[in-house]
């Protein structure tokens, strides 16, 4: 393998033009920059990552810390996160905190260590104060962590209102809706905050099944349903994520409740699993691309010493289906 000054004398340049050209920092003539490219591809040479790390103080890694993995919410949204800092450049280490002790202290520790660039974090598992006085850029998404640190989310309190209008039309009188932590710490729980109103100014009655932010999984949301089933009959709607609604659809077709015209179901993301039910699930649809983007745009500016907003919301919007 050659090495950066065998590039540079064979395109008849300097080292510090062969590495602007291949870093594309700085200007270099159009025509110099194809030529050095096109040896540089034919002499194998391949630039030394460390170096360039040391130059430009950074790993080239931001940190993603979520909850979990196996939900195809996260997934999703990483799939995204993953593609967008990866064409600017920045690898991800990824990991999720469910099951796993301690995953997010980890990554603050590799955060004050340098091993990383900063990081992007939706997991709850610690408090607040173990994120203050952090020197490199940390984005919260889909978690309140205080005016000094940026937050992405979705506005929630739309979704909420947008699910219990739906309802409402429906002729749903009597509704479960399962979430709802109202710990002021998950900008989720203004959804069902705002469902809640919405249905009661209407003259609805509301049951709430608090599930905290780490129930996220299926199995979470199947021991709910079978725990719950027994309400399947003295309600005549459903709010809950798309998983819970998934499961809700199933649950009633075991117990012969007919969807939608003796239960109605609305769920909450917009994943790809409500198209797949029969009926198909109507959903209140996160904009995941937008939600990534924005993560991905605010650590960008964060790194370049660029102002953010304290907060970037997202709109939600109404995926009609057959449960409604």
């Amino acid at each position: 393998m050659s090495s950066i000054r065998e590039v540079a004398m064979e395109a008849g340049v300097g080292v510090g033009t062969v590495s602007r050209a291949l870093s594309g920092n700085g200007y270099v003539a159009e025509d110099t920059k194809k030529r050095i490219l096109e040896i540089a591809k034919r002499l194998d040479y391949t630039p030394n990552e460390m170096a360039k790390n040391l130059s430009t103080k950074r790993t080239g890694i931001i940190g993603i810390v979520v909850p979990d993995i196996e939900n195809p919410f996260w997934g999703r949204f990483l799939k995204h996160v993953e593609i967008g800092l990866y064409n600017y450049g920045f690898k991800s280490l990824i990991c999720n905190t469910i099951g796993v002790s301690n995953r997010e202290q980890d990554f603050i520790e590799f955060l004050k260590r340098k091993a990383i660039d900063g990081i992007i974090v939706g997991a709850h598992s610690l408090k607040d104060e173990a994120y203050l006085g952090l020197k490199h850029p940390v984005i919260s998404f889909e978690r309140d962590m205080g005016p000094m640190i940026p937050q992405v989310c979705s506005n929630h309190a739309q979704g909420g209102r947008f699910a219990a209008e739906a309802l409402l039309k429906a002729g749903c009188k009597r509704v479960i809706q399962l979430g709802g932590t109202y710990n002021g710490h998950t900008p989720a729980d203004e959804r069902h905050i705002e469902f809640k109103s919405v249905m009661e100014a209407a003259g609805a009655n509301v049951t709430t099944i608090e599930m905290s932010w780490d129930m996220v999984g299926y199995d979470h949301y199947r021991t709910i349903m079978e725990n719950y089933m027994e309400l399947f009959s003295e309600v005549d709607g459903i709010f809950t994520a798309d998983i819970g609604a998934y499961f809700c659809l199933a649950f009633a077709k075991k117990k012969g409740i007919k969807v939608p015209e003796e239960l109605k179901i609305i769920g909450f993301d917009g994943l790809e699993i409500t198209r797949m039910s029969d009926p198909q699930i109507t959903t209140i649809a996160q904009d995941i691309p937008a939600l990534s983007r924005s993560c991905v745009g605010c650590m960008i500016d964060l790194l370049g010493g660029k102002k953010v907003e304290s907060k970037y919301m997202v709109d939600v919007s109404m995926q009609e289906g057959g449960t409604v």
